[in-house]
């Protein structure tokens, strides 16, 4: 990832290259920190509000130190005015920081991959893979933490069984989301999601998603549903706020068709993210 600029906490920005994390910050040790991604429109971040606001949420289920959420905004600021890019790729993280603290924010500023375009004109290929429900308090439902390595391990088997990301089920087959997006599929007018209630991240793309659907002619329906409901939709894809909307072409192998929600969803998300 390159990054076009950063901005610390009690610092303001720095050099993208300087190393910012202590190496006794519990982020580090223990991958105990928070963090957001979100996407950069005409140089404005959208949905700044709820990325906060899920931001806060998970540092208060992980332990963190309360959010600054001042601070950050100041910070968003500064990277973005750095970077001198209207389109990018915006992430927060905020790490509790040495024993005693302080805690440590950063704001980074890197370009959109540029192969997500290509995927979205190909479409995805997806594989199912054993997750697990985070139903229980002690499981983080809902949080953003920077323990990933079971994410990044999961789009690991995917490339490794030749496909280009994973969507989690759990041991009933019941599908959860993917290491980094919501998943929806349509049934002729409905669009299925899987609930909020199953532990999965309340994606802030998936929530908007849930907003312009009626109004392009889609019933939504969010709830546990099997992974044969999946595989057997008229049409699948994915969420989340640097990919968007991506269109997904084939499940464990088996081609899916395209239609036209995706695209739809698509053009009015970003209608909405630059209006």
């Amino acid at each position: 990832m390159t990054l076009l600029a950063l901005a610390v906490s009690g610092r303001g920005l720095v050099d993208p290259a300087e190393p910012v994390i202590r190496a006794d910050d519990d982020a580090l040790l223990r991958g105990r920190g928070a963090f957001e991604t979100l996407r950069v429109y005409g140089g404005r971040p959208f949905e700044l509000d709820a990325h906060l606001e899920r931001l806060t949420g998970s540092a208060e289920r992980i332990g963190l130190p309360p959010l600054d959420r001042s601070e950050l905004e100041r910070l968003v600021v500064l990277a973005l005015g750095a970077a001198g890019t209207d389109e990018a790729a915006l992430r927060l993280f905020w790490t509790p920081g040495p024993q005693g603290g302080p805690p440590t924010g950063l704001a980074m500023v890197s370009p959109v991959p540029e192969w997500i375009e290509g995927m979205r004109e190909r479409g995805a290929r997806v594989v199912t893979l054993l997750g697990m429900r985070a139903e229980s308090p002690w499981l983080l439902p809902g949080t953003k933490s920077t323990s990933y390595a079971v994410n990044i391990a999961a789009e690991a088997e995917a490339r490794r069984r030749d496909a280009d990301d994973a969507v989690f089920v759990d041991a009933g087959g019941i599908v959860l989301e993917g290491p980094v997006t919501n998943v929806w599929w349509r049934v002729g007018e409905v669009l299925r999601t899987p609930s909020l209630d199953l532990g999965i991240l309340a994606g802030v793309t998936r929530k908007v998603v849930l907003r312009l659907a009626p109004a392009l002619g889609y019933e939504v329906e969010e709830g546990a549903f099997g992974v044969d409901d999946l595989r057997s939709a008229d049409e699948v894809f994915t969420s989340s706020s640097v990919r968007e909307l991506m269109p997904v072409v084939a499940v464990d192998g088996a081609a899916v068709g395209r239609g036209p929600a995706s695209g739809e969803l698509q053009d009015a998300l970003r209608a909405a993210a630059t209006r």
